[in-house]
């Protein structure tokens, strides 16, 4: 069974154009790379064929899973979601109460995810943890290194 995620337009688009890029640029690139080594003669012993053969596996291969993630991937209309409470595609920012360290983050799809902007997937332990809390709220949530506590300091609409 599939899993449905849910996307920005922008996180949308961004698939779109990676499986288009995939599936026009770099699909006849590695065939074209396979047919050179071929003219080079013997394939048993043809390093560079078998290379090509392998490179091509693996990007077909990223081809399907990036066309079911694509297929089973929902647009979002964020204008109908409830800021009250997190959800994906809050952006919320948070209190570590140990260090009294601030942070923000907007939860993403799991495809989405880019800590260094920001982006934390709604699927990570801390995304998890943050899902149906409010302003004022703690968050307790289970990290490999124990429990955490975030305070719930704002959420708003990415």
């Amino acid at each position: 069974m599939s899993k449905i995620s849910y996307y920005s337009e922008e996180g949308m688009k961004k698939l779109k154009d990676e499986l288009d890029r995939l599936e026009h640029v770099e699909r006849p690139r590695v065939s074209n790379d396979i047919a050179e080594a071929r003219d080079k003669g013997d394939l048993s012993e043809n390093a560079e064929y078998h290379a090509a053969k392998e490179e091509q596996s693996m990007l077909e291969l990223k081809i399907a899973k990036l066309k079911e993630v694509v297929s089973n991937a929902r647009i979002i209309d964020e204008s109908l979601l409830d800021t009250s409470k997190i959800l994906i595609h809050s952006k919320v920012k948070l209190k570590n109460t140990a260090n009294n360290m601030e942070f923000v983050y907007t939860l993403v799809a799991d495809s989405e995810t880019n800590i260094k902007e920001g982006k934390l997937a709604v699927n990570s332990p801390i995304g998890k943890g943050l899902l149906g809390k409010q302003v004022g709220d703690i968050a307790e949530i289970q990290v490999p290194n124990g429990i955490m506590k975030f305070e719930i300091l704002e959420i708003s609409r990415a």
